[in-house]
């Protein structure tokens, strides 16, 4: 086996491990000793690919953030592929992706959702929603032309709307019952997009 791939495989065992950790005992009671036992590293390994507590964190919502993203835009280009050209049943494609994630993830999306975390991890966030507008914004572009609402209050909305509803779908109990959530929020937002200013 190659050093990178064995590189690769430690930290791959010690996001597995953080997270469990983080997710059953909260960033601020997480221990790094348990995280470096349960993914069978030592804890200069752990120092090594992450620099301690808060980066492995911060990592944890980058990764749980660009699987997201992967999520949205793969269903969005499949829905392309498709032939379908509305750009917002095309945002409606790529939300429902991913709040399908907030729930198929959910102890991560709690996690992240319950703050709490590191310094630096709300600007993080913050971030992280603006670049995701800014997608959205490429996306929704062409429906401000068709004559909707201008573009930067259309995306700011949608996108707050969408990301509030993962939310409530990560806090859920039930998969049926997020799942309805979720699709009721979809509808509105499809109503929503009938309605000319």
């Amino acid at each position: 086996m190659k050093q990178s791939d064995r590189a690769a495989g430690t930290r791959n065992a010690i996001l597995a491990a953080a997270q469990d950790v983080f997710t059953s005992a909260g960033f601020s009671d997480a221990n790094i000793a348990d995280v470096v036992s349960r993914a069978g590293a030592s804890v200069g390994s752990l120092y090594h690919h992450f620099g301690g507590k808060a980066d492995l964190y911060l990592a944890l919502f980058e990764d749980y953030e660009s699987r997201q993203e992967q999520r949205a835009t793969a269903a969005v280009a499949q829905a392309r592929s498709g032939g379908e050209a509305s750009p917002m049943e095309l945002f409606i494609v790529g939300a429902r992706a991913y709040l399908r994630g907030c729930w198929d993830e959910r102890e991560l999306a709690r996690l992240f959702l319950a703050g709490g975390g590191p310094a630096g991890s709300e600007l993080l966030g913050r971030k992280r929603f603006h670049q995701w507008a800014r997608l959205n914004e490429r996306l929704l572009g062409s429906y401000e032309e068709a004559g909707g609402p201008s573009s930067d209050a259309l995306v700011l909305v949608l996108t707050t709307v969408v990301a509030e509803a993962g939310h409530e779908v990560a806090v859920c109990d039930e998969e049926e019952k997020a799942m309805a959530f979720a699709e009721d929020v979809l509808t509105l937002i499809g109503r929503m997009a009938t309605v000319r200013a």
